[in-house]
């Protein structure tokens, strides 16, 4: 992933933690909520990661990749969505691509500026996932956001970390649960 990239990437998910907080949530689109969910694309292939995830004395440990984060995967009412964990945003941001196959619909007057980044606005469309699953810690009725462009990879932000015991990073382990 090129630095510039990333920067966009962290400064979008500081948006929307920034500003994520005042949306509303009445009448979002629930995860789940589609009969269809369509086969994702190469996104898996673009953020493969090792599957070096384990769960040791209750924790899920996930180990720090080349580009010096964290990914998961997690599953969404049973899709499995990649995540990178970026504890700096408010709470989990969804690209569009992994919002449409989880079955998130929105239309263009649904988006909303939610922040500024370098590039200009962040448009976004807030939502709720009524069931998650990271490394066998459950949490109920996430709020999300979805950012339809400019996110490469879907956040795994606080509100559901939040929901986790304990969050701890030592060294190039990040370490989930109790």
């Amino acid at each position: 992933m090129k630095a510039g990239s990333i920067t966009t990437l962290f400064v979008c998910a500081l948006l929307v933690g920034w500003f994520a907080p005042g949306l509303s949530t009445h009448d979002v689109p629930q995860a789940g909520d589609a009969a269809d969910l369509s086969d994702r694309s190469g996104a898996e292939e673009r953020f493969a990661v090792s599957r070096s995830d384990q769960w040791l004395g209750g924790q899920a440990v996930l180990r720090r990749q080349h580009d010096g984060h964290f990914y998961t995967d997690a599953s969404i009412d049973g899709m499995q969505v990649r995540f990178l964990v970026d504890t700096g945003a408010s709470m989990v941001a969804l690209t569009g691509e992994d919002a449409e196959a989880l079955g998130l619909t929105w239309h263009e007057g649904d988006l909303k500026p939610i922040g500024r980044g370098a590039s200009g606005p962040v448009n976004g469309v807030p939502a709720r996932i009524e069931h998650m699953e990271v490394q066998g810690i459950e949490a109920r009725n996430v709020a999300a956001a979805i950012i339809p462009e400019g996110l490469d990879v879907s956040l795994l932000g606080q509100s559901f970390l939040s929901k986790v015991q304990d969050v701890t990073i030592s060294g190039d382990e990040m370490r989930l649960g109790g």
